[in-house]
């Protein structure tokens, strides 16, 4: 046993400096293991066995149709992203708060956790947020410590505000590892945990990050003066200029989150009618003639429609006419489509918002076939046994494994990426925890404010090398690392309430699902 456990150890140490020697991630999950398998076989401590399962859980994997859901939330953020919604927003945000310093500060976080919710991409928010909001703050005489803090934390906001790509990855995860802890417990019939209880998990928690990011703002800056004439611009903003800028991308997400919360779509319907969505809006502001941009509103209206038929129609007394009325539907929504997918074909911004879905989704389901290899590994040197043992041994119960957890989730969150630690973490140290009294949906949630965390901590928060990458040279390394700290220890307190009050997790899932 000491053996296994001495090569268990060697294979982790190996795998961080994998990691962090540059190699790909895919590579060094995948790598060390394999090499780790081989030399335990030799010695005697592992059977090769083992891994004549890696192609069948590959393939389970990749059937799953859960993770169709992961390619098409990043491409309706990408088309967001490309549709410059964004800057419109962030301009009418702007002058309704009256351009002062706490008010254009606020107009970020209040602009973020709405584009967050939409995209959920950090890379591209965080960038967004550089071009469009980094200027405008420090003109309002924002310190440049307190705006880029503003700018990392708010564009990790689309990692915990549904929908969220990190939600539906551990949704997948937790929802796998339950119902096997749980049937390994002796109980044969646990209640199932889908991405739908996490996103509705997640909304409260992620709310009161929010909170707590503009009550730091709020308090934490003083008030500048308005310059003269502010309040001439703050008159011009109208209420069809409101709606244009704020209308099309709340809908979308009403329409994505409401359908998985409403039961009328799974998690990866949903994400296709997001992707649908976001193509006919980036189309739609792109200038479209009269004809066509009618035949994209006509397809939007007729999508919304044919969402109110499935919730409203009785499966009991459908008729003929109502049939009829759903392929006219479907035939309007699907002309609205194509001639969206055609002009974005014609200006270029469709090949690049699906160049970036591939390599985005590869890198994804890169690490989680190579996650599976290392989970099948880990089991074979009897790690899953090791595990249960030192999670017993904790002092404290469930409640110190719990905090053991996620100690280790926020130290490895200072040198892996969230996805790598979702199949790293999850399946190795889950079940302990899950197959006990701790809810699931509780869990996930804790784990995904915990994760956030990572995109902000250094040296490898890749909130930081996004800024980084795109703010001017006068804004310091050490400027950044100051101006995050603030919004990490935010993030700390939040993830302290949301341990000391679980029902910040569970209530609403309860209410909307009846769990």
């Amino acid at each position: 046993m000491i053996v296994n456990e001495l090569f268990l150890a060697g294979m982790v140490l190996c795998l961080f400096g994998g990691i962090l020697s540059g190699i790909p991630a895919m590579l060094a999950i995948s790598g060390v293991p394999l090499v780790a398998a081989f030399i335990g076989s030799m010695v005697g401590v592992f059977d090769l066995g083992f891994l004549k399962f890696f192609p069948a859980r590959v393939y389970g994997t990749m059937s799953n149709p859960l993770l169709m859901a992961v390619p098409l939330f990043v491409l309706m953020g990408v088309l967001l992203e490309r549709s410059r919604l964004a800057e419109s927003m962030l301009e009418v945000l702007g002058r309704m708060l009256g351009g002062s310093t706490r008010g254009i500060a606020l107009s970020v976080l209040v602009f973020s956790a709405i584009i967050a919710a939409s995209t959920g991409i950090v890379g591209a928010t965080v960038v967004m947020l550089v071009l469009i909001s980094l200027p405008a703050m420090l003109d309002a005489h924002v310190p440049k410590r307190m705006a880029t803090g503003i700018i990392c934390a708010s564009g990790t906001l689309g990692q915990i505000i549904p929908p969220s790509i990190l939600l539906v990855l551990l949704g997948d995860q937790i929802g796998n590892t339950y119902l096997e802890a749980q049937q390994k417990a002796g109980n044969f019939a646990p209640d199932p945990v889908s991405v739908g209880d996490l996103f509705a998990g997640a909304m409260l928690p992620g709310l009161l990050l929010v909170s707590l990011y503009g009550i730091y703002i709020f308090f934490g800056l003083k008030p500048v003066a308005k310059s003269p004439g502010a309040a001439r611009v703050i008159t011009r903003v109208g209420l069809g200029e409101v709606l244009s800028s704020f209308a099309p991308p709340l809908l979308l997400i009403l329409a994505v989150l409401g359908s998985i919360l409403a039961g009328i779509a799974t998690t990866t319907e949903a994400a296709g009618l997001g992707a649908i969505g976001a193509l006919m809006l980036a189309a739609y502001r792109s200038g479209l003639p009269g004809f066509q941009r009618n035949l994209v509103l006509a397809g939007v209206l007729a999508a919304f429609a044919l969402m109110a038929l499935r919730l409203f129609s009785d499966a009991r007394s459908e008729s003929a006419a109502m049939g009829g009325l759903a392929i006219a539907l479907a035939v309007l929504l699907l002309l609205g489509v194509a001639v969206a997918a055609w002009r974005l074909s014609i200006e270029k911004v469709l090949h690049g918002a699906v160049g970036d879905t591939l390599r985005i989704s590869g890198m994804v389901f890169g690490i989680v076939v190579a996650a599976t290899l290392l989970a099948l590994v880990f089991r074979g040197f009897g790690g899953d046994e090791i595990v249960m043992e030192i999670m017993d041994g904790m002092p404290g119960g469930e409640w110190g494994a719990l905090v053991a957890v996620m100690l280790v989730v926020f130290l490895l969150g200072f040198i892996l990426e969230a996805v790598e630690i979702i199949y790293i973490v999850v399946p190795l140290l889950g079940p302990p925890l899950l197959a006990g009294d701790i809810s699931p949906i509780w869990f996930g949630v804790l784990l995904a404010m915990n994760l956030q965390t990572s995109f902000l901590t250094p040296p490898f928060g890749f909130a930081l090398f996004y800024f980084r990458s795109t703010a001017p040279r006068h804004i310091t390394t050490t400027d950044i690392y100051a101006g995050v700290a603030p919004f990490v220890v935010l993030q700390l307190i939040g993830l302290g309430l949301l341990i000391a009050f679980p029902a910040l997790a569970t209530w609403l899932p309860g209410v909307v699902f009846g769990g």
